[in-house]
C-alpha cells in the first residue's frame, strides 16, 4: 500500500500563497530548495491539482536550459520531468513530461492508487489536498513554516468533519527562520 504525503510551504498563519497568489515570501534558501528537490527525486508518483500544474508545468521543463539556472535547479528541472505525475482537473489540459490526467472523481482514484503497490505519493494543489484530507487519504503531513504573516490567502488546511490526529515524527530547521515539522497520521 503507497502512502500519501502533502507538504508545502506554509506562512506562519497557514497560508501557502498571499493574497493574488502571491509567493514572493517563500523564496526558498539553497538548503531549503535542496530538501525540495531530494522530496521531488524520491517521489513514486506526484499528484497535482490543475492550477498547480499550470504553475509548475510553465516554468520547470525549461528551467535548466534558462541563462544563470544554477546547479541545483538544472538538477530539480530534471528530476521533475522524470518523477511520474497526474493531474486531477474536471478540463481537459495539455501535459507532457512523464504526466496523465485524471478527469474523474479524484477521491475515488487517490483511494485506488493508494492501495495499488510502487513508491510513496505527494499531493499538491490547495483544491485537490483539501478533497484528500477530507477523505483521511493522507497520510504524512509536511509544514514548512516561513517566520511570515500574510493574513490572507490559500489556506494549507481545510475545513474538516472529524479530528486528525497526528503524530510528530521529525523537525528541521532551515536558514531564515524556516521550520519543517512532518507529522504522520495516527488511527
Amino acid at each position: 500500500m503507497r502512502t500519501l504525503a502533502f507538504g508545502m510551504n506554509v506562512s506562519v498563519d497557514g497560508f501557502i500563497a498571499a493574497p493574488g497568489d502571491d509567493l514572493g515570501w517563500s523564496v526558498p534558501s539553497d538548503e531549503l530548495f535542496q530538501w525540495w528537490s531530494d522530496r521531488v527525486g524520491a517521489t513514486g508518483l506526484a499528484l497535482y491539482g490543475r492550477r498547480l500544474w499550470e504553475t509548475m508545468s510553465s516554468h520547470w521543463p525549461t528551467a535548466d536550459q534558462q541563462p544563470g539556472a544554477t546547479p541545483a535547479q538544472i538538477e530539480y528541472a530534471r528530476r521533475w520531468r522524470d518523477m511520474p505525475k497526474m493531474v486531477f482537473s474536471s478540463t481537459t489540459c495539455p501535459v507532457d513530461w512523464n504526466t496523465s490526467v485524471v478527469t474523474g472523481d479524484a477521491v475515488t482514484k487517490i483511494t485506488q492508487l493508494k492501495a495499488d503497490d510502487g513508491g510513496s505519493m505527494d499531493i499538491g494543489g490547495a483544491t485537490l489536498a483539501a478533497a484528500a484530507m477530507r477523505a483521511g487519504l493522507i497520510d504524512e503531513y509536511l509544514i514548512v513554516s516561513h517566520p511570515v504573516l500574510v493574513g490572507a490567502g490559500t489556506p494549507f488546511f481545510t475545513a474538516l468533519d472529524n479530528w486528525v490526529n497526528l503524530s510528530l515524527v521529525e523537525t528541521r530547521t532551515f536558514p531564515d527562520g524556516v521550520l519543517m515539522t512532518r507529522y504522520v497520521t495516527r488511527g
